[in-house]
């Protein structure tokens, strides 16, 4: 594999999408395929496709294509979806739920331990198995536990004190659901924000400009 350094954002990106479409395909009962007949399925072209597995290895042969399952598992290892990470969810309101209930998060490489927020009619409810523990608790859960990673779908005005607290208890990566801006004041932090008023802006302006889709 290549200098993980030298690969771009973009390529990274990709890739949780070439694991999802690979997913699709293995339940539909499909073990091998080219890159121009994945090209058509995913919508990005033969050559980028190339490309972007080139910079860990590739993993196709001439005339054959790509074992699908062989290469899913090659990505999951890339992504580290395989090796189990723990992680603690920060704000247990109604989007905190979702994002604990809905989106698999074993099977994308976390484990959920703990569960905080500063509600009194949310705290010592039970979230995805877990009771959910007052926020003031934070900070003793993780010098105690060492999460890995925090979910953090609390307001912005409350998004700053709670990076203090996870950048101080060596917690590495937050996925933030706030709109606040971590990577400002936290740059040791892994962080990817997730936007969702930004992706409805979006939509917006492709039905106002009727132009082609960006993507999923």
């Amino acid at each position: 594999m290549k200098n993980d350094k030298n690969i771009s954002q973009s390529v990274i990106n990709r890739l949780p999408r070439y694991y999802r479409f690979l997913n699709r395909l293995l339940e539909n009962g499909i073990t091998r395929i080219s890159s121009a007949e994945l090209s058509k399925i995913m919508m990005v072209t033969a050559s980028q496709i190339r490309q972007d597995l080139n910079c860990f290895g590739g993993f196709g042969q001439q005339g054959y294509g790509y074992n699908v399952e062989a290469l899913r598992r090659e990505i999951g290892e890339i992504l580290g979806i395989n090796d189990i990470s723990t992680a603690i969810l920060i704000g247990a309101g109604n989007l905190g739920k979702a994002v604990a209930n809905r989106h698999d998060l074993l099977r994308k490489g976390f484990k959920l331990i703990g569960a905080f927020d500063s509600s009194t009619s949310v705290i010592g409810t039970t979230l995805a198995g877990i009771q959910v523990e007052d926020v003031k608790k934070l900070e003793e859960f993780c010098l105690r536990e060492k999460p890995v990673m925090a979910i953090v779908c609390v307001p912005a005005s409350a998004a700053e004190e709670i990076g203090k607290i996870l950048n101080n208890c060596g917690v590495k990566g937050i996925w933030n659901f706030s709109s606040y801006d971590f990577t400002h004041d936290f740059t040791n932090l892994k962080i990817v924000n997730v936007h969702l008023s930004d992706s409805i802006m979006t939509l917006s302006y492709l039905l106002k400009h009727d132009v082609e889709n960006c993507g999923d």
